[in-house]
């Protein structure tokens, strides 16, 4: 008779489908917080950069908190499928929130450096525009782009070329399958405690005096060697 019953219910959850399954599956791994080695910093203060990295924590939570509900609610899929389609929705924002700012800090580590001598980096700008100067004014301009968001330089592995592009917001714009080179965090919140919203060129101006381009180098040659 116990056999009979335990058989019983075997079957019952068998018939449940993928619902009973998706409750026994992690969604996905927990995602760490990253921690900076940021010092003194020319034109950004130390409060400016405290209260970002406050923002960028919570990014790093929320997309923990959205796999955490999204496999919750997948112990009923049919009931709570509208839920997790916007919970879907939503950690596009919250991840690329947590990545773009990873890339972001991690440019600002270990003080501001130059370019090394022979950067492949710099000869690849250099074949596609007159000088480096050129080139960096014109990705200043790209910074300058209305509304809140994000400056970046992609690497394309598949057509061999960096790709220049405005994010709105953290996620829409983002290219699909390229490395990220360098970017510029454009919200507000990156320079509000510095510089009023109208002298936010102050600011670019800031970030690329404290960039270290040796993070922006390796980003590159690790580009070129995946191809």
């Amino acid at each position: 008779m116990l056999f009979l019953n335990g058989l019983a219910e075997r079957t019952r959850e068998e018939d449940r489908g993928p619902e009973k399954t998706a409750q026994r599956i992690k969604f996905m791994e927990k995602f760490i917080e990253k921690k900076f080695n940021i010092g003194e910093l020319k034109g950004i203060s130390s409060k400016n950069i405290e209260e970002h990295l406050k923002l960028y924590a919570g990014y790093v939570k929320n997309s923990n908190l959205i796999s955490e509900k999204i496999s919750e609610y997948m112990s009923d899929y049919e009931k709570n499928a509208y839920v997790i389609g916007e919970l879907q929705r939503r950690f596009g924002f919250e991840f690329n929130g947590m990545r773009n700012h990873e890339y972001f800090f991690g440019s600002l580590e270990g003080g501001a450096k130059s370019l090394p001598v022979n950067s492949q980096f710099k000869m690849a700008i250099e074949k596609i525009t007159p000088s480096f100067e050129a080139w960096l004014t014109g990705f200043k301009t790209l910074t300058m782009t209305r509304g809140v968001g994000w400056a970046a330089l992609y690497f394309d592995k598949q057509t061999n070329q960096l790709i220049p592009a405005w994010i709105d917001e953290h996620h829409m714009g983002q290219l699909n399958g390229l490395n990220w080179i360098i970017g510029i965090d454009m919200w507000e919140h990156a320079f509000v405690y510095d510089y009023p919203t109208s002298e936010k060129k102050k600011y670019v101006e800031a970030f690329f005096a404290n960039l270290n381009w040796e993070v922006i180098e390796k980003n590159y040659l690790e580009a070129c060697s995946t191809r």
